[in-house]
């Protein structure tokens, strides 16, 4: 279905996209961190899987509060105090030494980063209308971009006499950054229907809300899935790069490079074939993608084939995550800020049982047959995106 929907990039759009950027300093960065951090402190797979839950369970309790944060206190407050959180919770990590303050600090920047995060994704969605799928999808082109070159300086730190934790300071530093440049800038907001019978979210006039159709749902569990595969890959590749290569840890976080650079070029491509598809084929096929990198890296012994294979898998989970939250958008209603909470909930349990999930099953059998949990999480997606299909 070819839609030929225009994008229009004005300068709100562009502190989005920004903005989007500093929260990926901050995910990627401590995704990067995982490994490392694991080896200083000692612990199993699965107490460092722990981060991982912490950050999903902050995203949960962010998710669960974000309707009423934004009736009070407006989007753009909650946005700049969502980023002010998540580096508060940065800089916990990069000072704290033991696995409490580690784990507080995960989870404070989890909460305190979705927040910010799904806020944005609702701002961009009003604010293009049609294109929202596209502009989401570019949007988080720009975030892995900036990724990329958080996980680059990571790994180059990482192996300097310096050691990781000054790697951690890149997000608190481009936020200031942006507030001083760009700090007046914000979305004009989109002028609420006048309510009547017939408003979508009403039910017959009698002021309750409609609720939510079963597509909804399905599309909730879709999202789910596709950021399990997300962070698992995010928090565990390397380990298991590491262990199929014998690179060392901090040489194995450039395979999350590898999988960024992917994730960078789908995103960018994605958002082009979102102005043109129906975003649910769109979606299908990136996941037929990502199985296919999943195979290479999983069956790669050598460092050239592994990060093939994590640069296919990257291109194939791009676009997952801005497609599924945008299908969960789409079909509430119209209801964008209420979507994004609860979406921010099944990403928060994707995020966190993911991580965990796939740590705990390397405590009990290796990283590498913990990772066939990949193709699990895809076919699921696959099944429950090609059920809940839309002519639209």
């Amino acid at each position: 279905m070819d839609r030929n929907i225009k994008v229009t990039r004005d300068s709100p759009t562009w502190l989005v996209y920004l903005q989007l950027a500093t929260f990926a300093t901050y995910l990627y960065g401590l995704s990067a961190a995982l490994p490392l951090l694991r080896a200083e402190l000692g612990v199993s797979q699965a107490v460092a899987g722990l981060h991982g839950t912490g950050m999903a369970l902050g995203g949960i309790a962010g998710g669960l509060a974000l309707p009423a944060l934004t009736r009070r206190f407006g989007r753009r407050v909650v946005t700049w105090a969502g980023l002010t959180g998540m580096n508060a919770g940065v800089l916990l990590v990069a000072f704290g030494h033991a696995l409490p303050f580690t784990l507080t600090g995960f989870t404070l920047a989890g909460c305190c980063g979705s927040t910010a995060l799904y806020v944005m994704m609702a701002v961009l969605s009003d604010h293009h209308g049609p294109a929202g799928a596209a502009v989401i999808s570019e949007a988080n082109a720009v975030a892995v971009t900036a990724g990329i070159a958080t996980t680059y300086a990571f790994s180059v730190v990482a192996e300097s006499s310096a050691g990781w934790r000054p790697a951690l300071f890149v997000p608190v530093a481009s936020t200031l950054l942006l507030a001083l440049l760009m700090g007046r800038v914000w979305v004009p907001p989109v002028p609420a229907p006048p309510p009547s019978s017939s408003s979508p979210g009403r039910a017959g006039g009698s002021g309750g809300r409609v609720p939510y159709g079963w597509r909804f749902h399905v599309a909730g569990v879709v999202l789910l899935c596709c950021v399990a595969l997300e962070f698992a890959f995010n928090l565990w590749a390397a380990e298991l790069l590491s262990q199929r290569t014998g690179l060392s840890p901090g040489v194995a976080a450039t395979g999350l490079t590898a999988m960024l650079a992917g994730m960078a070029a789908g995103r960018f491509g994605g958002a082009r074939l979102a102005l043109r598809f129906a975003p649910g084929s769109v979606l299908l096929g990136s996941l037929g993608v990502a199985l296919a990198g999943w195979a290479l890296f999983w069956t790669g012994t050598s460092a050239p084939v592994c990060y093939a294979g994590l640069a296919l898998s990257g291109l194939g989970i791009s676009v997952q995550f801005p497609l599924g939250l945008t299908r969960m958008i789409d079909v509430s209603g119209g209801r964008p800020d209420q979507a994004s909470g609860t979406a921010s909930i099944w990403a928060g349990v994707g995020s966190g049982s993911g991580p965990f999930v796939l740590g705990a099953l390397g405590d009990g059998f290796g990283t590498h047959t913990a990772f066939l949990l990949a193709p699990a999480l895809i076919v699921m997606a696959a099944g429950g995106a090609a059920a809940s299909r839309t002519r639209s």
